[in-house]
């Protein structure tokens, strides 16, 4: 009998090597090489295809289809676009089946039929979740099924008006020599469902998992072949809930949408910076507040810090919400040009809420915080920062300051200190600590 052969590649930039490896010489990622078959028979594409002048290519003139969930609408980019290939990512427990059996069960009840493919929980573990979320229609449709070949078969027979597919880990091509789960496994099923979707016209929503980075999991090719990204961010132990783009080719690629886990499901969060503010501490050193963008929503979020003596060996720094290498060159700019020594304290950084920020605009409420805690000195309660911080010291101005200014006074800040208003950090330390 000949020996099937095998390879084993990189789930992270492809690399194929003839043995395993600990880590991946291409890209240095570790523990990222999985078994591979190299000869997985594809099938042939569906029909062929000629070129035409662009001004001839039909239009589709097809409204987005509503998920009944405008937070899931927004990080969608309106909603559902026909044909779309949808991945949605999240650690386990964080609620993405939850939040699909939701846009399900509305969908169905607008006389859509939507067949939602199990792969992982049976249909009657399935029913518990349910029964929980108060699901009753009988054009929503559960198939039990891991064979992608039946899947897409059973759903040309019914021609939902959504596909669900929970989650791509656990199907399968039984073409394919190898595991469910598997890089080949993963990439030839994520194909065949989005060719699926685009020969039918039918959006296609694929679960995916995420590693223990936070990444999602599987090849890198699974994120290239989809339309769309959206990944569940947020401890799953606590109750909010936020749903990021990282990818949309039919609409913005960094919305949020931002929801609350309760016992009859996730909802929905119209006015996140209230929430966010919610359980802020009164004239305690250590807390600012930054009026960020995150996609097309200004949203008001609490920065707090924390600096101390040393509980033992080297000074400690720990960043939650923002990212370390940010938080690094604030630090310095804070020692170097405004006189703070921070070389031997410990200094912890949060975003409370769970959310992360990825834009410089919150250098300066950063920079406030530490200074705050440092300084054991409150910042007036009625301030908002907003401010990119330079290596010379420097305030720079940020894009849609109008936006985040609106946001602000709506929440009942009386004061915004912007770049315009104060031209070095020093200047703005002084304004919030001495109250000129």
């Amino acid at each position: 009998m000949a020996r099937r052969l095998t390879v084993f590649e990189c789930t992270a930039c492809e690399f194929q090597s003839p043995k395993w490896l600990g880590r991946c010489p291409e890209c240095g990622a570790w523990s990222t090489l999985e078994e591979s078959s190299p000869d997985r028979t594809k099938p042939a594409p569906p029909g062929s295809s000629r070129p035409i002048p662009f001004p001839e290519i039909p239009e589709t003139g097809v409204a987005r289809l509503s998920t009944g969930l405008p937070e899931l609408d927004r990080v969608l980019g309106s909603g559902l676009v026909p044909g779309a290939a949808i991945l949605l990512g999240g650690e386990p427990g964080i609620g993405k089946s939850t939040i699909l059996l939701q846009a399900a069960s509305i969908l169905a009840s607008r006389d859509n039929s939507v067949l939602y493919v199990t792969g992982e929980e049976s249909a009657t573990q399935l029913r518990l979740r349910g029964d929980r979320l108060k699901v009753t229609e009988k054009t929503l449709l559960v198939l039990e099924e891991t064979d992608v070949d039946r899947i897409t078969a059973t759903a040309k027979e019914t021609s939902p008006t959504l596909l669900i597919v929970d989650s791509i880990q656990a199907v399968s091509c039984s073409d394919v020599a190898s595991v469910p789960g598997s890089v080949a496994q993963v990439r030839e099923s994520a194909q065949r469902l989005v060719r699926l979707a685009k020969s039918t016209n039918m959006p296609v929503v694929l679960v995916g998992h995420v590693t223990k980075e936070g990444g999602l999991a599987g090849p890198r090719a699974l994120e290239h072949v989809v339309d769309t990204v959206v990944q569940f961010e947020g401890d799953r132990h606590h109750a909010h809930r936020i749903l990021r783009t990282l990818k949309n080719r039919f609409g913005p690629s960094d919305e949020i949408g931002v929801f609350k886990m309760t016992s009859t499901g996730l909802q929905e969060v119209p006015n996140p910076s209230e929430v966010f503010l919610a359980e802020r501490p009164e004239n305690v050193p250590g807390s600012s507040v930054h009026a960020a963008i995150e996609g097309t929503r200004p949203i008001l979020v609490e920065i707090q810090a924390l600096v101390g003596e040393p509980m033992q060996g080297n000074p400690r720094r720990t960043a939650l919400g923002i990212d370390s290498q940010r938080l690094a060159l604030i630090l310095a700019v804070l020692q170097r040009r405004a006189g703070l020594t921070l070389s031997d304290r410990d200094v912890f950084v949060n975003v409370a809420g769970g959310l992360t920020l990825t834009e410089p605009a919150s250098d300066l409420a950063v920079a406030a915080a530490v200074a705050s805690s440092f300084h054991r000195k409150p910042i007036p309660q009625d301030w908002a920062l907003i401010g990119e911080l330079g290596l010379a010291g420097e305030l720079r101005s940020v894009s849609r300051l109008d936006a985040r200014i609106k946001e602000a006074e709506r929440l009942g800040f009386k004061r915004v200190l912007i770049p315009e208003r104060a031209q070095h950090l020093t200047d703005a330390l002084d304004r919030l600590f001495k109250g000129a």
